[in-house]
């Protein structure tokens, strides 16, 4: 018996598009510290919405450390987010990143780290490990200011 695509499937060429062209070297933006993160990062989301609902960011980088890609994972409620680690790394991969820095909001405005902010890093740098995409850093911002776990010795 012979299977076939079904006709919906062949019409869809193309899912996610990528353009591989590195921008010039005074364009592009460049990681060096965790405060470089937070400026990037407030200048890319939707700073009105940023005390409303968590939402988590991923930046991914070459190995100058300059930005190729940022994306926002997830949206989630007042008090949580659920991230899908395969999503950040489908795209680590996708944009040929070296590394990787992730980032939430707490829309609290409280810059306490929680337990479940750790887990979630750990097992993101485990998984990175596998895939040779090194995670550089877990940034927690608000609107007003920022706390950083590799700052913190937490990674």
């Amino acid at each position: 018996m012979k299977r076939t695509l079904p006709s919906t499937w062949l019409n869809h060429t193309h899912e996610i598009e990528l353009d591989y062209v590195r921008p010039l070297f005074d364009k592009m933006f460049y990681i060096r510290s965790s405060k470089d993160v937070d400026s990037f990062l407030k200048r890319f989301v939707h700073l009105k919405q940023l005390d409303l609902k968590e939402r988590f960011w991923a930046l991914y980088l070459n190995n100058a450390n300059g930005v190729v890609g940022v994306s926002e994972i997830a949206k989630g409620s007042t008090t949580s987010v659920c991230v899908n680690s395969k999503h950040i790394f489908q795209l680590a991969l996708l944009t040929n990143a070296v590394a990787i820095i992730v980032a939430h909001n707490h829309p609290s405005g409280t810059l306490k780290i929680s337990s479940a902010d750790k887990a979630i890093t750990r097992k993101l740098i485990n998984a990175g490990d596998l895939m040779n995409v090194k995670v550089l850093d877990h940034l927690i911002i608000t609107s007003e200011t920022y706390v950083s776990l590799a700052d913190e010795n937490l990674m």
